[in-house]
């Protein structure tokens, strides 16, 4: 049997030098090749040797480091089930990751080692390794004295390489489980949609807890074999340094946003740029166009999500159109209604895929799983979703997002769009409330710009009424100084909805 395990697909695929360069950066150490191989071979074997097996988790909970990194691929390489853990996490909720995914190994920063000491011990964890942002700590200190010789384990195409637990912002976290195909199939494609080379640098400044920074962007440098440039968190002005020695740089529309604030961006500090991509949140029509004009590069966004990699993507090459997600990405997709079926061309419905990137289904959860895929296997991805007469698909946000006022769908992001127009709003976020005479009432959270003083909830409802029918109309408008998000810059809606609960 062909051994399937990733970590043979990007050993196959790194550079006949091995000395070349994998990952620098200014606060991290520089690793040739050879070094990435000899040390995840070296700390895989500390992770069998305390006893884990083909098949057991290793739970994640660590600063961003190129040795966070290797720990990855020495799991991979040991056939274990990488478990990343957001670093924003507090101890009741570790507990609840921990428990529900009873994992072998947990490795967290040497500074909360004392409470997942004992969140772990009460699940029965075999060992608990620290490893600060410096990469340093015991998975350092043991992995310095393990063996360099070590044989990839042998894996089949649908064994689990990767849980990583959705926000879960209804309910408790479901746990995606990834499987060696699902990741690389996933790989090659973006590989071959964005035009990898060997000539690439891609320049990282993500978190590598989640899909984005883990699978979409080292995925495609370490299937290339390219030098990726390591930066342990984002910052804009460290960017614009690093940004005429790189070709490749990957971001969610935060990042862009910060960028355009930097007086020095420019199109010569992009000169050797090929490609920058915006995803894990819409990016704004105003951003898109802004970046352009500044850089002469026109931003990539695509479209993807925990239980599949990417799934969209709009094209390397032709038109890349603000507002939309492209076309399909070697996935058999169709828009539906709740009972799937399918919906006129052009209406708005639930995105339905179905493809060797789609997950195997949620941990320990074959009820919710079941729930979520239909008899003929697509997955429903609960996205609104409509495709437009030019064939590019537009995300119009979730559905458990829409809201039935008056009997009428209601769908945010169209709202939003129009608020996001009006003079003095720097963006704006739509939730329902529960109203007694139409069942949802629309709620607007709207955050003024920085030159914009004494922003009325009247001005913006006024605005509104001139543009959308009244039933789409906001209820009520709170005036915020931020919207509260996530660590991929995704607006937390749940948070938003309590708000205004709060008022009822």
């Amino acid at each position: 049997m062909t051994n399937k395990n990733l970590y043979t697909l990007f050993e196959e695929h790194f550079p006949a030098d091995k000395s070349s360069t994998a990952f620098e950066g200014p606060d991290v150490q520089t690793y040739s090749f050879e070094q990435i191989g000899t040390q995840s071979a070296q700390m895989a074997n500390l992770l069998v040797n305390t006893g884990a097996k083909p098949g057991d988790r290793v739970a994640v909970q660590v600063g961003k480091s190129v040795e966070a990194v290797i720990l990855y691929l020495a799991c991979l390489r040991a056939g274990l089930v990488y478990l990343p853990l957001n670093t924003a996490y507090k101890a009741a909720e570790i507990d609840y990751f921990v428990g529900d995914a009873s994992p072998a190994i947990v490795v967290c920063d040497p500074s909360s080692l004392k409470e997942i000491s004992e969140i772990s011990k009460k699940a029965g964890v075999l060992e608990v390794l620290t490893l600060d942002l410096n990469g340093h700590g015991s998975l350092s200190e043991g992995t310095a004295a393990c063996s360099v010789k070590f044989e990839t384990v042998s894996c089949a195409a649908d064994d689990l390489a990767a849980i990583l637990y959705t926000s879960g912002t209804t309910g408790r976290s479901k746990g995606a489980m990834l499987t060696h195909d699902n990741l690389a199939s996933n790989a090659r494609s973006l590989h071959k949609a964005w035009h990898f080379d060997q000539q690439d640098v891609l320049l990282h400044a993500l978190p590598i807890f989640h899909v984005h920074g883990l699978f979409v962007a080292l995925h495609c440098a370490l299937l290339t074999g390219i030098k990726t440039i390591f930066l342990t968190k984002f910052d804009a002005s460290t960017v614009l340094d690093y940004l005429p020695k790189s070709t490749v740089f990957m971001g969610v529309p935060t990042f862009y946003v910060r960028l355009l604030s930097e007086p020095n961006l420019s199109s010569g500090s992009c000169r050797n740029m090929r490609l920058f991509t915006a995803g894990s949140a819409p990016l704004l029509e105003e951003t898109f166009n802004a970046f352009s004009q500044r850089t002469g590069h026109t931003i990539l966004e695509r479209y993807g999500m925990t239980e599949a990699g990417m799934i969209t993507t709009n094209p390397y090459d032709g038109e890349r159109k603000a507002g939309t997600v492209g076309f399909p990405l070697d996935n058999d997709v169709r828009i539906t209604d709740d009972t799937g079926k399918p919906v006129p061309e052009g209406e708005i419905g639930i995105l339905e895929i179905k493809g060797p990137n789609v997950f195997k289904g949620y941990w320990q959860m074959p009820e919710k799983t079941a729930a979520e895929f239909r008899s003929d296997g697509y997955f429903i991805t609960g996205d609104m979703t409509r495709k437009g007469d030019d064939g590019y698909y537009r995300i119009v946000g979730r559905s458990k997002d829409l809201i039935i006022s008056g009997g009428y769908n209601v769908y945010p992001k169209e709202i939003e769009s129009f608020i996001d127009e009006m003079p003095g709003i720097e963006e704006s976020a739509i939730v329902g409330r529960p109203h007694a005479d139409f069942g949802e009432a629309v709620i607007a959270f709207v955050v003024p710009t920085a030159s914009t003083t004494n922003l009325q909830a009247t001005d913006v409802i006024a605005f509104i009424k001139e543009k959308l029918a009244n039933f789409k109309v906001p209820k009520q408008v709170y005036v915020v100084d931020a919207l509260p998000r996530n660590a991929m810059g995704k607006v937390q809606k749940n948070a938003l909805r309590d708000r205004a609960l709060e008022d009822m």
